[in-house]
């Protein structure tokens, strides 16, 4: 396939429709969104080919519709202060406007994951959020075709997935011209007030935590393709093996995510055994929703912010383990995420004492003070299911496909998994990364392959595009 080639065109500050009150000029980070490890919530939603001409037209849409979202949105139309802080100065979104030599269809037939950063404005992830760098990032790339890619980078400082859903469903509202006839979504900052700071300053040991589990290899990301039949059939196997067992009644109800998790973990530790010729143990890291944990109360709807929590499964063992064992050990981690947990966590005192020995323990600290030299591998997931991407139509359709960042450079995040929901909903795409030599063992394993397909094309149907 040809070289994509992505032109700049444009750049221009995207500023709020209105002013931002004195008394909101600047936004404090919550003590949870100090934790998070990385820099940007990123996606790109791709746009099947439309008549080339209405472009114009359709980029001040969406140049009009976002001034008006980052009025309610007002933290993400300033600029990072310091690493507590936002300078909600109305400069505005950094909006960029390119265009790329080639037709949709023929990028998404077989997406080059190395080619996804360039339809950014900056570099994603790894490019931190200093002093004075723009809290929104925003570049729509328009295909010769007339099809669209708007790929964001927004600080992750101060938005996680849901608030990103919640920013696109506002957005797409604003541009809807029927828009008048239905009640508007409005976002809800109440993170900080949940989990306020306080005197607790956890971003250097964040830093120090998350940094110890980035590598410096050869890395390749795939997608493995997983049809809900097939998550069917597997979550019939857990069940069948655990109906017997009254100790295991808990596993009639995986969920989708927890089977793929537990899988793509079993996978993943043969594909490491292979590497190394011994299996090491080895610890799943999983991102929990804090507000489906909280009382309804204290749960604003549309609420932004970072309410996240990190849980670790561990399988320490030589021996080989069977997959309803690994659900066990992901449902158990998760179920120990509850209300308690949450008021405990909100406690100024206990809280604090919560998050560091949980930053300790997802960086193998605790590990290697009671195992000493053995090596612990870490798999971490992220959960993108029901990403609300799909349904950001903003006046000429939905988006076909919703994707992840490819390659991220050569430091990256070892070992990392996104799962995502396809368009259709009709499967969930694992976003896999990994070092080179453990790729080529996870994507050869008979056990996979017999549920998943490596690499397809999102496209639907490609005459359509």
């Amino acid at each position: 396939m040809e070289k994509i080639k992505v032109e700049i065109i444009s750049r221009e500050n995207i500023r709020p429709s209105s002013p931002t009150l004195s008394p909101l000029r600047t936004f404090k980070y919550s003590i949870l969104d100090q934790l998070v490890p990385f820099p940007h919530a990123v996606a790109i939603l791709f746009y099947p080919s439309q008549n080339l001409s209405e472009f114009p037209k359709r980029l001040e849409l969406l140049k009009q519709s976002l001034s008006e979202t980052l009025t309610l949105f007002y933290p993400l139309a300033g600029k990072t202060k310091d690493d507590l802080s936002i300078d909600c100065n109305d400069e505005g979104a950094n909006f960029v406007v390119a265009k790329v030599n080639c037709p949709i269809s023929k990028f998404l037939r077989k997406p080059d994951l190395n080619s996804l950063n360039m339809f950014f404005p900056i570099t994603p992830y790894l490019e931190e959020t200093t002093t004075g760098a723009h809290v929104t990032n925003i570049q729509v790339n328009v295909f010769d075709c007339g099809g669209i890619a708007i790929g964001f980078c927004i600080s992750h400082k101060i938005i996680d997935g849901e608030s990103v859903n919640t920013f696109l469903k506002v957005w797409t509202e604003r541009a809807d011209s029927k828009r008048n006839s239905k009640p508007l979504t409005e976002p809800n900052f109440a993170t900080s007030s949940l989990f306020p700071a306080g005197t607790f300053y956890f971003r250097d040991l964040s830093k120090k935590i998350w940094g110890s589990l980035l590598k410096e290899e050869k890395w390749v990301t795939r997608r493995i393709l997983f049809k809900n039949s097939t998550i069917a059939t597997l979550k019939a196997q857990i069940v069948a093996k655990s109906s017997s067992d009254p100790l295991k009644k808990h596993l009639n109800t995986p969920t989708r995510v927890q089977i793929l998790s537990a899988l793509l973990w079993k996978c993943f530790m043969a594909a490491s055994k292979a590497q190394f010729g011994i299996q090491r143990p080895s610890m799943v890291i999983n991102t929990v929703n804090l507000r489906r944990k909280m009382e309804g109360s204290l749960h604003p709807e549309n609420s932004i912010g970072n309410f996240l929590w990190f849980t670790t499964s561990e399988h320490m063992s030589e021996h080989e383990v069977s997959l309803d064992e690994l659900v066990s050990k992901l449902k158990k981690s998760v179920e120990e995420v509850d209300k308690d947990f949450v008021a405990r966590l909100q406690s100024e005192e206990e809280g604090s004492l919560i998050m560091e020995n949980a930053l300790r323990k997802i960086s193998g600290e605790t590990w290697s003070i009671n195992k000493g030299e053995e090596a612990l591998e870490s798999l971490a997931f992220n959960s993108w299911i029901n990403f609300a991407g799909y349904d950001a139509d903003f006046g000429w359709g939905k988006p076909i496909w919703g994707s992840s960042v490819g390659k991220e450079g050569n430091l990256v995040l070892a070992n990392k998994i996104i799962l995502i929901d396809t368009n259709s909903k009709d499967g969930i795409e694992a976003w896999v990364t990994l070092d080179e030599e453990k790729m080529k063992h996870l994507v050869s394993s008979t056990e996979l392959l017999t549920y998943a397909t490596l690499d397809p094309s999102p496209l639907p149907d490609s005459s359509k595009l």
